[in-house]
């Protein structure tokens, strides 16, 4: 009877010991070919994350995602709360587009584009090799005395994580406020924004607990997405995956032994150094297969190709391949699954652009007064409405006024007859509109209202006026 594979290591995740406590990683520090794309994508990214806050296309914000007053701005294209059906569009072309390339390359995101990892790999991380030294000087540090050179070690290092920690708390906020808001609350000082101060303090503590403390827990407990690929990923799927079939062979790993034939022993190609496992930032062995804490980062390719060349063996032991490709050879193939994702996807893509071209750039809503009836003004019939005029351009309109279509009649406005909106504001009020009972057909008409500029026509609008029925 042949013995069954030993999965105890999927009864535990890799940075909890026998006891439950947490057991801290240091992983060694990467090196080689792909952890070099890696950087420049990191980095590239950390740019635009940076930047794209403060860069402006026609007045708009390029990336704005304000909350509170529920303004977004998504390629410095404004939504508005009467945009939120764009908005939702736009988050599930996102929720597809990620579940497609997770089908066909696993979980890549995580490790290339994941702000969560570009942070903690590519700054923080590396802070600490700077300060603290690579794997081997960390263990020590940590198990080391509480003397000057820790001590000093660790206050720096705290130090520089709590700067960068306030620095992305600042860029946070530019996206939340408004890059103008942050930047007159800077010149204005905290005095006069001490809630705001407040607030950025919490993201700040948030930032720095997750980046020095919390770290790759958050990839392993607090992220969905690693669970999500267990439903998404097949045989077929891409993923970083060792070659089990070419490292065990008949015996299994072993020990390099520059004195042997190893090819001719049976013996495996993975010579057990164990150097995949130490480079790994959540500390799993992807020899044991996919598992839920990796987040596709490459560092154990790179290590393993290190390895497999310094004792003369091919490299991509550990590589980027499907379960189907070791196994049985199979090239990747664009499955069915695929096709059905990438047609979804398709679809909703022409649905956001087609809406995205028949969006109005002003918004204008006339709507009775709830709870009021008509009135008799003389020889007409009165309503009383609300309006509000959305602009969503950077233009700025100083005289906005209302001219009735049809039916004939007169609109009077409460106040100032003159409306002016200011860019990506809002203006709204009080109106009446009197129509002869001679053109009222009914208890209930719809009118046709348009709204002007001056004299350029920027919307129109639709509204019910209600009359006594003794006019039907």
């Amino acid at each position: 009877m042949s013995k069954l594979p030993d999965e105890s290591f999927r009864d535990s995740i890799g940075t909890i010991n026998k006891e439950g406590k947490r057991a801290w990683i240091f992983p060694k520090k990467p090196k080689g070919y792909f952890y070099d794309k890696r950087k420049l994508v990191s980095y590239f990214l950390l740019v635009f994350l940076f930047v794209a806050p403060f860069v402006k296309i026609n007045g708009h914000q390029f990336l704005m995602f304000n909350v509170l007053e529920r303004r977004f701005n998504i390629f410095s294209f404004p939504f508005w709360p009467q945009d939120f059906h764009l908005f939702v569009i736009s988050m599930i072309i996102g929720v597809v587009g990620l579940a497609l390339f997770t089908v066909a390359f696993g979980r890549i995101f995580c490790g290339w584009f994941c702000p969560q990892t570009i942070f903690m790999e590519m700054v923080f991380r590396r802070i600490e090799y700077w300060i603290d030294g690579d794997r081997g000087a960390q263990i020590r540090l940590a198990k080391q005395e509480w003397n000057a050179e820790k001590i000093r070690k660790r206050i720096t290092k705290w130090i520089i994580f709590f700067i960068f920690s306030f620095l992305i708390a600042n860029v946070f906020l530019a996206y939340l406020v408004s890059s103008d808001r942050l930047l007159l609350m800077i010149k204005e000082g905290p005095a006069l924004h001490t809630s705001t101060l407040v607030a950025l303090l919490i993201f700040t503590a948030v930032f720095y607990f997750i980046f020095a403390w919390f770290r790759e827990q958050v990839c392993i407990i607090a992220c969905p997405y690693g669970r999500m690929q267990g439903v998404l990923l097949d045989n077929k799927s891409i993923n970083v995956a060792y070659d089990h079939v070419r490292g065990e062979k008949e015996i299994g790993r072993a020990k390099f032994n520059k004195q042997e034939d190893r090819a001719s022993t049976g013996k495996g190609d993975c010579i057990d150094c164990k150097l995949c496992v130490h480079v790994c930032p959540t500390g799993i062995d992807i020899r044991n297969g996919t598992q839920l804490e990796c987040i596709n980062c490459t560092a154990c390719i790179d290590e393993c190709d290190t390895i497999m060349e310094s004792v003369g063996l091919p490299k991509g032991l550990i590589r980027y391949a499907s379960e189907d490709e070791i196994v049985k050879k199979e090239k990747f193939v664009f499955t069915t699954r695929m096709k059905g994702y990438t047609a979804v996807l398709t679809i909703l893509i022409g649905v956001l652009i087609g809406m995205l071209f028949l969006r109005n750039d002003v918004e204008a809503t006339v709507l009775r007064l709830p709870g009021q009836l008509f009135e008799h003004k003389g020889e007409n019939i009165s309503n009383v409405y609300t309006y509000k005029i959305v602009n969503k351009t950077t233009k700025q309109f100083d005289n906005v006024t209302f001219k009735l279509i049809e039916p004939k009649g007169e609109i009077i406005l409460v106040g100032n007859p003159s409306i002016k909106v200011k860019p990506d504001g809002i203006a709204k009020g009080t109106l009446f509109i009197e129509i002869n009972p001679a053109y009222i057909e009914g208890d209930k008409i719809k009118l046709k209202i348009e709204v002007y500029d001056g004299e350029n026509l920027i919307e129109t609008a639709t509204t019910n006026f209600m009359g006594p029925r003794s006019f039907n």
